[in-house]
């Protein structure tokens, strides 16, 4: 029997967007496809022509496909848009591409695509093209989707993680960990006295009343999704070498996710989101984002979570309710496989 060291192998933990998973794209992929544009390493990329585009692309392996709050189509969907949306571009078309495994009710897929299509007219754009393959049984876990999109960018909108700056404030536009914990309990069989519902949702209508009261002073914006916001702030501070610190007494987290997340042993700084957003702005310009995005549905539960310095570059540290402070790294291993 062939036996494999760890290194040798592709883990599951290559998949959760932590510390592995970073490895595996700067070693290994990054080596052989390097350029400048891909290696901004911002969610969509930023196409400098006669017309500024972004264009992004992603894959969902999700399990449960069918989840609380949300299914594997309004997923890709929403995932997609959602990348266009935090480089500040507002998506023009998307593409679906579906692999099926024999055996898959009709019926689910049916359901499936009436979240495709309903996702995409939250968000107010069309899937373009596609394709559909179909697999043995075995070969696939049911359904597994990729999903493009190309986005279009006012004139003069500079947003990457790279560019986050001393004094900067972080902004988090609502409760967190809501969509790990929904995917967690449906797949684990769990009930909770309440029923906790994926946050998945389109953000690009978000995005554009925040850059309508404060484009220029917004510098950089992140969707929080495999790895949690913990992870989204070390990139941010890895990309634009910058401290950053947040407030633990401040971050919105609802009761009953904190007590689910204690429950099943997370920490809901490391859980998945699909419809949140982290926004670094000039501090200047915090209230009026702020108030942008409390006056949309998606960014009411809105809060101001932290700051940006020079101190300790590459480094998020939170302090705590009890007065400490503790280092908060990247995710390290796999933490929920699967979640997107």
């Amino acid at each position: 029997m062939n036996t494999y060291e760890p290194a040798e192998v592709v883990l599951l933990a290559h998949g959760s967007g932590g510390s592995m998973g970073h490895e595996l794209v700067e070693k290994r992929l990054l080596w052989h496809i390097s350029n400048a544009t891909l290696n901004r390493l911002d969610d969509s990329a930023v196409l400098n022509g006669h017309r500024r585009l972004a264009f992004t692309t992603d894959g969902y392996v999700i399990s449960p496909i069918i989840f609380p709050g949300g299914d594997i189509g309004r997923l890709a969907v929403c995932g997609t848009v959602n990348d266009l949306a935090m480089v500040g571009a507002q998506p023009v078309g998307l593409s679906l591409a579906l692999i099926v495994e024999e055996g898959l009710p009709l019926r689910t897929l049916d359901t499936i695509m009436r979240s495709v299509h309903d996702a995409c007219g939250e968000a107010g754009v069309d899937i373009v093209t596609g394709d559909t393959k179909v697999v043995s049984r075995g070969q696939a876990d049911q359904l597994f989707v990729t999903t493009s999109g190309i986005g279009l960018l006012a004139e003069g909108t500079d947003i990457s993680g790279s560019r986050a700056q001393p004094g900067d404030s972080i902004i988090l536009s609502g409760c967190i960990a809501e969509h790990g914990v929904a995917v967690m309990s449906a797949r684990e069989g769990l009930s909770f006295r309440t029923t906790i519902v994926s946050d998945c949702a389109p953000l690009n209508g978000l995005v554009r009343e925040m850059l309508a009261a404060a484009s220029e002073g917004i510098h950089t914006m992140r969707d929080p999704t495999r790895g949690g916001v913990a992870t989204s702030l070390n990139e941010i501070a890895s990309q634009s070498h910058v401290g950053i610190t947040i407030d633990e007494s401040v971050l919105p987290i609802r009761d009953e996710v904190y007590s689910a997340c204690d429950m099943l042993g997370l920490d809901p700084l490391y859980v998945a989101n699909e419809g949140k957003l982290i926004a670094i702005c000039a501090p200047e310009m915090a209230a009026d984002t702020l108030a942008a995005m409390r006056g949309h549905r998606l960014g009411k539960d809105a809060a101001i979570v932290g700051q940006v310095s020079d101190d300790k570059p590459g480094r998020v540290v939170m302090r705590t309710r009890m007065g400490t402070t503790r280092l908060i790294q990247m995710l390290a291993g796999e933490l929920l496989p699967r979640i997107c």
